[in-house]
């Protein structure tokens, strides 16, 4: 009976985390935007971590330092709900 369910909850598990991270996903706004994504993306496991941060609160980091290079506004958008 258990691993008649068990497909059924490794697959909610699975569906909710994919959902879960599509809805942090922001639409770019700008190719300043764009290009510090990709900088996050590309740096976020070869950059240094002193602090321990989480790998999200790491590309965070390196995200917003790289739009304050740019000189871009680096105001986070509002979550709408």
């Amino acid at each position: 009976m258990i691993r008649a369910r068990l497909p059924l909850v490794v697959a909610a598990v699975v569906a909710a985390g994919l959902s879960q991270a599509r809805a942090q996903e922001q639409p770019i706004t700008s190719p300043q935007d764009a290009q510090c994504r990709e900088e996050a993306r590309n740096r976020v496991f070869s950059a240094p971590n002193p602090k321990g941060l989480s790998l999200y609160n790491l590309g965070s980091e390196i995200y917003f330092a790289c739009m304050r290079r740019l000189g871009a506004d680096t105001r986070r958008p509002s979550r709408r709900q």
